[in-house]
């Protein structure tokens, strides 16, 4: 099996980094294509991956491809990857809010696989959620979870509405993970501690009450009515986010962030 990335910005390259080091590819060195040279003699430094500067030299004989560019720069690379194609090839998008559809147009072939990565993957614990066009086979849809998996957790959904969903849940989710961070860091410093140990309290807190949540059968609320005493500390703090609908707003902001990836498909 032959895998191809174009594109080694952050999540390219995440994402090649894990399938280079798994046992999934010992036959064939990972393939990667980048246009710019300081990456270009970067990649060739990791010694782990077969680098190209030049589509005809990588992308015929690619079984599959991950294509990991901006979604703003994909048109003028479709057109370039196009003649170079064939309908034995597999696509695999890792590029939000392009749609199944516009790639099979843009490209003329019909075996493609969408993605929602999100920016954990860097450390091994991302979970992508992708779904795929019908002429996708199921051996050929174990052989993408198996290569998506190498960077955490992966998700099939049987729409892509489900993949703009979970934009708004997992792909931007981080983000709404750091704000929540960072106001409890400023909180923290405006209450007198230093910058290290607001981090440490701050990141402690938030990874033991993950492990919690892992490795318990318990729902996030039976854990908010173990922690919050009636009349303490706790129950204050959440009765301030109530009173100030936190919930709500950050349900919104997930369905902002599920609305604009439906906009963006649409364009």
């Amino acid at each position: 099996m032959k895998v191809l990335v174009i594109g080694a910005g952050n999540m390219g390259l995440t994402y090649a980094e894990g399938m280079a080091t798994s046992p999934l590819l010992s036959k064939h060195k990972l393939r990667i294509y980048d246009t710019d040279p300081k990456k270009i003699k970067s990649l060739r430094a990791e010694g782990i991956f077969d680098v190209f500067e030049s589509l005809e030299d990588c992308l015929p004989k690619a079984d599959i491809i991950f294509v990991a560019v901006k979604p703003y720069h994909c048109e003028g690379l479709f057109e370039e990857m196009k003649p170079m194609l064939n309908d034995q090839q597999l696509i695999v998008s890792l590029m939000a809010g392009v749609t199944l559809q516009t790639i099979q147009d843009q490209l003329n072939i019909d075996k493609v696989v969408r993605t929602m990565p999100n920016l954990p993957a860097q450390v091994g614990k991302g979970v992508t959620s992708y779904t795929a066009s019908k002429a996708v086979s199921k051996v050929e849809l174990i052989m993408v979870r198996n290569l998506l998996d190498t960077t955490g957790t992966s998700i099939h959904v049987d729409t892509e509405n489900f993949i703009d969903a979970s934009t708004g849940i997992s792909g931007s989710g981080p983000a709404y993970v750091f704000y929540f961070m960072q106001s409890m860091l400023e909180a923290a410093l405006k209450m007198g501690f230093s910058d290290y140990d607001s981090k440490v309290l701050v990141s402690n807190t938030f990874e033991g009450a993950i492990e919690l949540f892992n490795q318990n059968d318990i729902s996030p609320k039976s854990w908010i009515d173990k922690v919050a005493s009636k009349g303490g500390t706790t129950q204050a703090a959440i009765d301030s986010m109530e009173d100030n609908n936190i919930k709500e707003l950050i349900k919104d902001a997930a369905y902002a962030a599920f609305d604009r990836a439906v906009e963006l498909g649409k364009k």
